[in-house]
């Protein structure tokens, strides 16, 4: 696969899931780390999120349950969050995956994603 075919693919499955948000995220680092933005595209979303095996719900939920696991990942948490809901995922399967993390990355981890969830869940409300 051409690195052209690569991005193509990662931008156009970038904008299934994250909308706009994640093309802000990408015209973020336009002036400081162009190139970065680029591999943000070609192997995540280029090549990661187009395999076969995973629909994109199953992704998000793995991406929500480790960006939180992670507990320094707030702003990514929270795009992927806004993912998550626009692939399908309701309030509820967030707010239990971040309960379920718990268990195995801490209270903490899981505060400070349900806590993310709460933002997003307001946003969209007052959107």
């Amino acid at each position: 696969m051409t690195q052209n075919t690569r991005y193509d693919l990662g931008l156009e499955k970038l904008a299934e899931i994250d909308g706009h948000t994640g093309q802000a995220v990408v015209d973020s680092l336009a002036d400081i780390a162009p190139d970065f933005a680029r591999l943000i595209v070609e192997f995540p979303f280029g090549d990661i999120y187009t395999r076969p095996g995973l629909d994109l719900r199953a992704r998000e939920i793995a991406t929500i349950a480790a960006l939180a696991a992670m507990g320094n990942a707030a702003p990514q948490l929270r795009v992927h969050i806004h993912a998550g809901l626009n692939v399908g995922l309701t309030r509820t399967e967030i707010t239990e995956i971040l309960i379920q993390i718990a268990v195995y990355a801490g209270f903490p981890a899981a505060l400070n994603g349900l806590f993310a969830a709460k933002a997003v869940f307001a946003e969209r409300d007052a959107a």
